[in-house]
Order: C-alpha cells, then structure tokens, then sequence
C-alpha cells in the first residue's frame, strides 16, 4: 500500500519500520522539534509530516512502549485516530506520568503509527436480538 506523505519541514523523518513490516505492526515516528514534558501537563509536538490517508483506512498513533516502561511517558488520547479527510500537520499529544520533566529531542522516537482499515458504518434502528449477556455490564462475568 502507498500512501502519499508530505514533509512540511526539511528536518522531518519519514515514519519507518524497526525490523520491517513482516516483524512491525507499527512505524516509528520522530519529533521534529525538541520539547520538555512537564509532568502532568500534555503537549502536543510536533512531526513536520502531513499525510493524505486514503477513504476506508485511518492512521492510529500509539504510545512507544519503551518511553512507557523507562520514562512514564503516554499518549492521553491513545490510541489517537488521524482520519482520511486532514491534511494539517501530524502532532503526538504526549504526556509525562513521571516525576521529573522528561526531555524530547528532536528526531527521537517519540510514537508508534499503526495504518488500519475501518468499515463505514450505517445504523439501522430495531430491536435487538438477546444474547447471553444480556444487558450486563462493567464486572459482570466475573472479577
């Protein structure tokens, strides 16, 4: 699949595959711009990179589990959906759970894009059919 990508900036690094797509689900994506991650505050830094997504897949930001297990750093909005219709510039909504502020260079690994179909979707109004579960929600099989 090709999908077309723009580099809004000289600097900005192509999202890329660690080990290749046979052994990556996930394309690594880089910081265009170094940022201090407060702890506790979110910001959003940025790619240098636009994408032109085409109808029926969306691009799915996720948070890098290295920077999750050594430094407390997330994505609040994980997973984030980039869909088909923006154009703007890709930004990674990071988040600091750590104590002290974590430091982002820029062309450090800072999220994990995932390209992924999705069905459209049309609602059709009925009664619904039962089910085992019924209407059993949060906790209800089990601990």
């Amino acid at each position: 699949m090709q999908i077309r990508i723009k580099k809004l900036h000289p600097e900005a690094c192509l999202p890329e595959y660690a080990h290749g797509p046979a052994e990556d689900a996930g394309m690594d994506v880089r910081s265009l711009s170094g940022a201090v991650l407060e702890p506790g505050i979110p910001q959003a830094v940025s790619t240098g990179l636009a994408l032109e997504i085409p109808g029926g897949y969306e691009v799915q930001i996720r948070p890098r589990s290295g920077l999750a297990l050594k430094h407390a750093i997330t994505l609040p909005n994980s997973p984030a959906t980039i869909d088909p219709g923006y154009r703007g510039e890709l930004k990674v909504i990071l988040l600091n759970l750590g104590k002290t502020p974590y430091e982002v260079h820029p062309g450090d690994r800072i999220a994990q894009m995932v390209v992924a179909k999705y069905e459209a979707v049309e609602w059709h109004e009925s009664e619904l059919a039962d089910s085992v579960r019924g209407n059993g929600g949060f906790g209800s099989s089990g601990r």
